[in-house]
């Protein structure tokens, strides 16, 4: 899967499948969180079924210290990837993206994925400077990643912190809007916008839009009106269909899509998207169809 993430042809197939398929309005580049960490050194693999796995996990301050820096050159792939894209697309958006510091450091500590981050959350508390060490390496990581993104011609920047919703509001500010604050800020001059998306992190949208944000992303739990007024007139947010409501009735579906639509325009701006990621088994003509009728809801 790694080496599929590094050629640019591929990248720039599997990118452009979305758009001439379902008439997206935007491509997303075809990419992994985890892309950076490899590039820069990191001794990692993507299991099917299972995610990223960790050679040898994060834990202590001597392998903070040796988390290497990652150079533009190392990502070249990438740059190159989205040169080919953007004159393919021909003035169709492109978003880049990258993993927020706290998701990348959750895999570098528990080694893999986790349902409790607990070994996360003992660091956090137990050694605060060894975990904002660390943190703040994986920031500069993705700092340089979505650069490089942004100099080769993306349309807006994704910062995923996928699971920042196992935190508190308090411990989210404490321990982690500061590095996410990092990659943000450090966008702020390219005038690119800046979506902010977690999963589950209803209780806290304000933090993550205070992290410098321009859009904060919605996972299905929240209702879109009631992210606009918590994120106020400032903010766009992106959202939120459940991606297993795809699996319903289309009446169902249209119900939904709909409702989100509408809740969606008490915020400044809407951009529509499934409150997580696709699931496998899908069906791609529900997915058209979902297209289609958001294209035609939002013109009436």
């Amino acid at each position: 899967m790694l080496e599929a993430l590094r050629r640019p042809d591929l990248i720039r197939e599997i990118t452009l499948q979305p758009v001439r398929r379902h008439g997206v309005d935007a491509a997303i580049l075809f990419s992994d969180i985890v892309v950076p960490l490899a590039a820069a050194g990191i001794d990692l693999d993507l299991k099917p079924g299972v995610g990223p796995v960790i050679a040898e996990p994060i834990r202590d301050p001597a392998a903070v210290a040796a988390v290497p820096v990652l150079e533009p050159a190392q990502v070249d792939f990438v740059a190159e990837a989205v040169g080919l894209l953007v004159e393919e697309l021909s003035g169709t958006p492109l978003i880049g993206f990258a993993g927020a510091p706290f998701t990348l450091a959750s895999y570098l500590i528990e080694g893999g994925p986790s349902r409790t981050y607990e070994r996360t959350k003992a660091l956090m508390h137990g050694a605060p400077d060894v975990w904002h060490a660390l943190c703040s390496r994986l920031a500069d990581i993705t700092l340089t990643f979505v650069r490089v993104q942004v100099a080769a011609g993306v349309s807006a920047v994704q910062l995923f912190d996928s699971w920042a919703g196992a935190l508190s509001e308090a411990d989210y500010r404490r321990y982690v809007m500061p590095h996410s604050a990092t990659v943000l800020s450090g966008l702020a001059e390219s005038g690119v916008p800046r979506i902010h998306f977690g999963v589950g992190t209803g209780h806290m949208l304000p933090a993550m839009a205070e992290a410098g944000a321009d859009v904060v992303g919605v996972d299905w739990r929240t209702p879109l009106d009631t992210a606009a007024a918590l994120l106020g007139p400032n903010f766009a947010v992106q959202g939120n269909l459940d991606p297993a409501v795809l699996f319903a009735p289309w009446p169902v579906v249209e119900a939904e899509v709909r409702r989100i639509v509408a809740e969606g325009r008490a915020a400044h701006g809407h951009v529509f998207n499934l409150g997580h990621g696709v699931l496998p088994d899908t069906d791609p003509e529900v997915l058209t169809r979902v297209v289609a009728l958001v294209h035609e809801v939002s013109a009436a």
